[in-house]
């Protein structure tokens, strides 16, 4: 049993660690609502959000995310959880040696391969294409989703799936109608992972989008925005809160299962 000093020391410990971290995003959104010039009035400009969505074309810029973001998660969440489930569940001939050829994903950074990567979609035809931004980053989620579905459907107690298949289930019904639902937690962990992941790409985007404005992503139009205003840092901050403002909300509604997964995933790998 912690005693009073111990119990006052981890929340001393928690709060200073939780001023460290929301102190840069405490200060972005102060700046967000100062006024942009000089001779402005100090009282807080939320007109600056609005400015900065029309004159940066945030909206344009943020569906372009929301499309790319949401096919790769979805192409990528499902095909994770059947090759989770296949590398998890299942006994084949040649499946480690496979799984850890997938793994090698992890291990190869994106700034290894994104220039060949360019030449061989252009070579198809596929770059300035929303082909260009998704793809990649569908290849690039799968190696991190088959490995963090197969720790999970292991994770599983076997007698589960034999009491299923005992009932007649086959491995679409175990799959879908038991082990998904169960495991509810470590699917929204990976696709909060995945969608952060993809929604803050830069690099990929700036290379596969050469000529085609109308495809930037958030993130690749405020770096265009920030060209634009580089003293104006008020509307600057103004269009980082709203290109990170989905990412938080979305956090903020799944972080008990996030933080549920996550601890799962640490327990059980």
């Amino acid at each position: 049993m912690t005693s009073r000093l111990e119990r006052i020391t981890t929340y001393a410990l928690l709060i200073a660690a939780s001023a460290f971290a929301l102190y840069p995003m405490g200060l972005i959104l102060f700046s967000a609502l100062q006024p942009d010039s000089v001779g402005g009035t100090g009282a807080f400009h939320f007109d600056n959000f609005e400015t900065a969505w029309r004159v940066g074309h945030f909206g344009r810029y943020m569906a372009n995310s929301i499309l790319v973001a949401v096919v790769v998660v979805v192409v990528s969440a499902t095909l994770s959880s059947l090759a989770g489930y296949a590398f998890g569940t299942m006994k084949f001939r040649g499946s480690s040696a496979l799984f850890y050829l997938l793994l090698l994903g992890l291990m190869v950074p994106s700034e290894a391969i994104v220039i060949p990567l360019y030449y061989d979609l252009r070579g198809l035809g596929l770059t300035d294409t929303y082909a260009a931004l998704i793809l990649p980053q569908i290849a690039q989620s799968l190696a991190f989703g088959v490995f963090w579905m197969r720790q999970y459907f292991r994770s599983v107690p076997p007698e589960i799936v034999e009491a299923a298949r005992m009932d007649g289930a086959g491995h679409g019904r175990v799959l879908w109608s038991i082990l998904l639902p169960m495991g509810r937690p470590a699917i929204i962990t990976m696709v909060l992972l995945v969608l952060m992941w993809t929604w803050n790409e830069f690099l990929l985007p700036l290379v596969m989008l050469p000529t085609n404005e109308g495809l930037r992503t958030a993130p690749l139009g405020l770096s265009f925005f920030k060209g634009q205003y580089t003293e104006g840092t008020s509307l600057l901050a103004a269009g980082a809160v709203l290109v990170a403002l989905p990412i938080v909300v979305f956090y903020i509604f799944a972080q008990r299962h996030f933080i549920r997964g996550m601890l799962e995933g640490s327990v059980k790998g």
